[in-house]
């Protein structure tokens, strides 16, 4: 369940708890809370263990530079790490600094690899269930793996045709296609969550984890079928903070290991996997003439930049310019 933030003291003494506790007091999503204490502990153990009260911008400086110099990191890990530490300073430990000055990573932010549609069709075509319903709504909805599989059964709006994606990237809610073809399998998904969550409830389990205040908000929320996820685990858990058995979502290690498998079947040699198929999504939404403002929305990105990346694998791809050996 590492999609769960793990528990903390009431009271937290260490300093990473201490962080986390301030994090989560922002609401902010727990994955971002991940990333920023992944890089204030490779802060602190490049300066070797000093105290990031008792260092500066100049330590600041020096591990970027390190980053860009000896780890060849990209322009968007360097920039990651740059708004956690500046979060840490500014927001956490309320330190003013002055302005940075360091080298800037210059490995560029590669090119998306996508699959064709012939591609996608055949790695899909490997799947057995359960895993090929999800690579379905990942292609047809552009949605990233935890979205597909954090979503719970009211999240399927089949009157509009569309799927809420509920605390995406950044916290934010989306309205995303709901593909026709896959709503009699989803229909049918559902009936199979609503029967494992009566054999649950009959069994004396069936609460599902609700994020934030929403269990003590809406109490009766976590028995109803409508809160149940849409993919749950075959088997029950312990939640590492209240230590109730529940049934939790699968893993995203499994879908993407027969992902993988699939790929490697297909024979297809590209480094693509999981995330290939949201890529592929944005592709197939270009080529056949979708304005670039809508296919933002339906991916959720909040810079506008984020999605023109796709343009150029859509140049890439030729567009009608032939080739003068062709």
């Amino acid at each position: 369940m590492d999609d769960i933030p793990s528990p903390i003291p009431a009271k937290p003494v260490k300093f990473l708890d201490q962080l986390r506790q301030f994090i989560r007091s922002q609401n902010k999503a727990y994955k971002t809370e991940k990333t920023y204490v992944h890089w204030v502990k490779r802060f602190i153990r490049f300066h070797h263990k000093r105290h990031p009260a008792d260092m500066g911008a100049d330590e600041l400086e020096q591990f970027l530079d390190h980053l860009s110099l000896h780890e060849h990191v990209s322009k968007n890990t360097q920039k990651t790490a740059l708004n956690a530490l500046i979060f840490l300073y500014s927001q956490f430990l309320k330190i003013e600094l002055r302005k940075l000055k360091y080298n800037y990573a210059s490995t560029p932010t590669p090119i998306p690899v996508v699959f064709t549609h012939r591609e996608a069709q055949s790695v899909i075509a490997g799947l057995r269930a359960p895993y090929k319903l999800k690579a379905q709504l990942m292609y047809g909805s552009g949605l990233r793996i935890s979205e597909c599989l954090r979503l719970r059964v009211k999240d399927l709006d089949f009157g509009m045709n569309v799927i809420i994606v509920r605390s995406g990237k950044g916290e934010k809610d989306r309205v995303t296609l709901l593909p026709g073809k896959l709503i009699k399998e989803l229909r049918q998904q559902i009936a199979f969550v609503e029967l494992l969550h009566q054999r649950d409830l009959a069994n004396g389990v069936g609460e599902v984890y609700l994020p934030h205040a929403l269990s003590r908000k809406f109490p009766s929320a976590p028995y109803q079928t409508a809160w149940q996820y849409l993919f749950p685990a075959l088997n029950l858990s312990t939640d590492p903070r209240s230590g109730k058995e529940r049934r939790h979502h699968v893993m995203d290690s499994t879908l993407q290991k027969a992902v993988r498998t699939s790929i490697r079947d297909c024979k297809i040699h590209k480094k693509c996997g999981s995330h290939t198929f949201r890529h592929s999504f944005a592709t197939r939404l270009l080529e056949n003439g979708y304005d670039i403002r809508t296919i933002q929305e339906l991916l959720g990105h909040s810079d506008v930049k984020t999605t023109e990346i796709y343009t150029h694998v859509v140049k890439h791809g030729g567009m009608g310019v032939r080739s003068p050996i062709d």
